[in-house]
Order: C-alpha cells, then sequence, then structure tokens
C-alpha cells in the first residue's frame, strides 16, 4: 500500500506548484499574434513586470530559462574580454560566473562557500585592487536556489560606492522575485534576472531581464550582443515581434498574465510576510528535529540570512535520499534535491535536501509537507527530535495572530 494517491505535491525549488488559476488562462487555443487582445495584454504585462521588480526602467521578455536569462544579461553587459566580478554563495552564483566565462568575460570570483553570505570586506579589498577600474559589473545572486543563503543586496550596493568603482551591479533574482523582499531601484541594482518559474508561479520557458538606464547607456558598445539576445527592442519594441524576436509565446504569456494579476491581488508586502511566516515554520521544524539529532541541520545557521523562497537542510547520508524517496512514494509529497552541496556521485550528496516554499503555497500545504517528512523519519527510524510539528504550527498560529491583532 502507499498512501502517495490522490493530488502530489511539488516542494522543490523550482518549477513551483502552478496555480489552477495559471493553467487554466493557458488553457484555450492559439491567438492572433499580429493584432488585437494578445497585443494589448502583452503591453500591460510590463508595467506590471516593473512593479514585481521594483524598479521604473526597463524589462525584457526572454523565450528562456534562468540559465537563458543568465546569458541574456551576459550578452548585453559584456564585451568579449571585459572583466566581471562574481560574488559566489553557491552552485547557480558559480553557475553565472561558469556562462559569463564561456562567452569570453574574464571572470574574478570570489567564493564565499557554501554557508556564507557575501562579505562586504573582501568586495572592498577586491574593487580597491582595480584601480584601472576594469570590472565592468559585479554579480551576485540574491538567493542561491541551493544553498538558500540569501544576500544583502543594498550592503554589496553601498561596499562598491564606497569604494568610488564605476562597476554596474547585477542581480539573480531567479528563486527570491515575489518571494523574497527586493527594490531594484531602491537597492541601486542595474541589472535584474529572474524567471517564471519560481515566485511568479508559470511554468519554465520565461526568462526577465531588468535594466536601468545607466546600464543600457553603460552596455550600448557590447559586442556579445547578439540580434536575438539583444535587449533594446524587446524593452522598446517599435514593432509587437520585436518583444520576443519573432513569435509570441502566447500561451506562457496568459499564464504570466493570470499569475501577475494574483500577485497585485495579494499585494508585495503581504506574499513577503507569507514566504517568511512559511519558511519561519520550515526552520521551526526542522531545529526541533535536529535536537539530539547531530546529522540534522539547516545549511544556514542564521536565521538573518537565509532566503524566504527554499530551504536547504542536511539529514546525513544517506538519510537525505531515502526520506525523498519514501515522501514522494509513499505520500505523494516530492522534496529538492540536495543541489550543489555535493557532486552526485559523491556519497554525501545523499545527505542533503530541499524543502521548498515558494509561489502559489500555504499553511496546509507546508505544514502537510512537514507532517509528511516526519512520518518518512519514523517509518524509516531516521533518529529526529520531537516537537517539530508543534513548533511549525505554532509559527503559522502566532504569525495569523499577529496580523489579526
Amino acid at each position: 500500500m502507499s498512501l502517495g494517491h490522490g493530488r502530489p505535491y511539488l516542494a522543490i525549488p523550482g518549477p513551483s506548484v502552478m496555480p489552477d488559476r495559471v493553467l487554466n488562462a493557458m488553457h484555450r487555443a492559439a491567438p492572433n499574434i499580429y493584432e488585437g487582445a494578445l497585443h494589448e495584454m502583452v503591453d500591460g504585462l510590463v508595467p506590471d513586470l516593473k512593479a514585481v521588480a521594483g524598479t521604473r526602467h526597463n524589462v525584457a521578455i526572454f523565450i528562456a530559462n534562468g540559465h537563458g536569462a543568465w546569458e541574456a544579461a551576459n550578452a548585453n553587459m559584456f564585451s568579449r574580454g571585459d572583466k566581471a566580478l562574481v560574488l559566489a554563495t553557491g552552485r547557480f552564483g558559480e553557475g553565472w560566473a561558469d556562462s559569463a566565462r564561456r562567452m569570453g568575460v574574464d571572470v574574478e570570483m570570489l567564493n564565499f562557500g557554501k554557508q556564507s553570505t557575501v562579505d562586504p570586506a573582501q568586495l572592498a579589498a577586491a574593487l580597491e585592487a582595480d584601480r584601472a577600474h576594469e570590472i565592468k559589473a559585479v554579480l551576485v545572486t540574491h538567493v542561491d536556489t541551493a544553498t538558500s543563503v540569501r544576500n544583502d543586496i543594498a550592503a554589496v550596493r553601498e561596499t562598491i560606492d564606497a569604494a568610488g568603482h564605476p562597476a554596474l551591479l547585477a542581480v539573480d533574482c531567479i528563486a527570491s522575485l515575489a518571494c523574497d523582499e527586493y527594490h531594484m531601484d531602491g537597492w541601486g541594482v542595474d541589472v535584474t534576472v529572474s524567471a517564471s518559474q519560481k515566485g511568479l508561479m508559470t511554468p519554465p520557458g520565461l526568462g526577465f531581464v531588468w535594466f536601468s538606464d545607466k546600464a543600457q547607456e553603460r552596455c550600448a558598445g557590447a559586442d556579445l550582443r547578439t540580434p536575438y539576445w539583444d535587449w533594446g527592442p524587446r524593452a522598446a519594441p517599435q514593432q509587437f515581434y520585436q518583444y520576443f524576436s519573432g513569435t509570441a509565446p502566447t500561451h506562457h504569456l496568459y499564464g504570466l498574465r493570470a499569475a501577475l494579476d494574483m500577485i497585485a491581488e495579494e499585494g508585495l508586502p503581504q506574499i513577503w510576510a507569507r514566504h517568511a511566516t512559511l519558511a519561519r515554520a520550515v526552520w521551526a521544524a526542522f531545529e526541533a528535529w535536529g535536537q539530539g539529532a547531530p546529522d540534522i541541520a539547516l545549511n544556514i545557521a542564521d536565521p538573518a540570512l537565509r532566503g524566504h523562497a527554499v530551504t536547504a537542510a542536511r539529514l546525513g547520508a544517506p538519510q537525505a535520499s531515502a526520506l525523498r524517496k519514501w515522501t514522494e512514494t509513499q505520500a505523494g509529497v516530492t522534496l529538492g534535491i540536495g543541489l550543489g552541496m555535493a557532486e552526485p556521485n559523491d556519497p554525501a550528496y545523499h545527505g542533503f535536501l530541499r524543502v521548498a516554499h515558494m509561489g502559489h503555497v500555504n499553511a496546509h500545504m507546508t505544514l502537510g509537507a512537514l507532517a509528511v517528512m516526519e512520518a518518512g523519519m519514523q517509518a524509516l527510524g531516521i533518529p529526529h527530535g520531537p516537537g517539530a510539528l508543534e513548533a511549525a504550527a505554532t509559527v503559522a498560529a502566532e504569525a495569523v495572530a499577529e496580523t489579526a491583532g
């Protein structure tokens, strides 16, 4: 017997749960792409996308996943041989660096490991050493999906400015947009990269690059830019097809329209608060499980440094992989693999997992996933401390009570 029959729950950090409202919006015949309602709808997407990122500047939409959005940003920011300084706090910071390097960018990387945020002192030293101002842009991940490290973007901007360095600031918000608080203009970000399949609650396939007027001017001569990846016509099209450099991704756009409507109806401050509460509930459960069970621990010790969209944790090998298999096959809950915490052929790889709480997610989803995890630990004989579910429920209850009061 398995208890996994029924509606499954995908608790992986992207693609996130797709709301029925988004799926229903996509379930329609192909539209006229040459004129009419589709054009009006896409024009209306632009201000809403800017609002989600907290910018009054420009946004370009690409038919791509997050890796494609990296490439779009790289192609528009750099010429071959330009220098980038990448601040890595996990696999995805390293991935953006590799993308730029393979495109011909001279990449210097400050790697802060898998459990630390960016150190402003090290950043300042690197900028001060660049007396010729060869570094064109500083690239950093807001929340690294692999480690759940959340970086202080405003502090990175302040460090760049304090050093008197002209470098642009580019931020990967693929894991964090519409989950964690983010203010592109308020924090002095020049380029923001994201994708559709996480906080934006839309199937994978759309990548976004927001860019300031300063970035557009500074990068006007970038020779890595190709016709398809050029952000200029996409952000200021003279004809509709220029939004997408060809045929529009029609059904993704219908889904995105519904998702942005849902975001506007709930409100970004409320969305950020919801994600913060559900994240704290997950953390409370893991902290209880870890009492007297040294194999269980959150990847990031300081709650202030954790992202609110995904939680990376250690359970010990091979217990994490065994638990993931049990929750999926026996209870219908799919947890995230320990991506980037160890190589797949390393036994340690089976000691990590991730729990996503991003996008279209509520208390019963998150608390239910935690209950399934505890049932799996009991079934598999994984040592764990008591009181996890009560601790998680208390977090949720107190947050609702505080809001109501």
